[in-house]
C-alpha cells in the first residue's frame, strides 16, 4: 500500500492499474489515501483492458487506472 505520490516515484511515465485500500467519499470527490499497484502497463489500450477484465471478474474492488504524469488524482 502506497501514497500516490509514492507511486510516482517508484512507477515514472507508467500506466498502472491500481486498487484502492483507503479511500472516502468527500463531497463530490473520492480521496484516495492508499493505493495498491496491481500491475504496471504499456500504455492506455493495454491497461483498459486488464481494468475491465479484473473488474468484470471482481466487481467489489475499487480498481482505476492512471498513468503516473498525474500529479494529483482528482477522481
Amino acid at each position: 500500500m502506497m501514497k500516490w505520490q509514492e507511486i510516482r516515484q517508484r512507477y515514472p511515465k507508467a500506466w498502472l492499474l491500481l486498487e484502492a485500500i483507503e479511500a472516502h467519499t468527500e463531497g463530490d470527490k473520492r480521496i484516495l489515501e492508499s493505493l495498491a499497484v496491481i500491475s504496471s502497463l504499456s500504455d492506455s489500450q493495454e491497461a483498459m483492458k486488464a481494468y475491465a477484465k479484473l473488474h468484470q471478474d471482481e466487481p467489489q474492488r475499487e480498481l482505476f487506472v492512471f498513468h503516473t504524469d498525474r500529479e494529483q488524482l482528482d477522481v
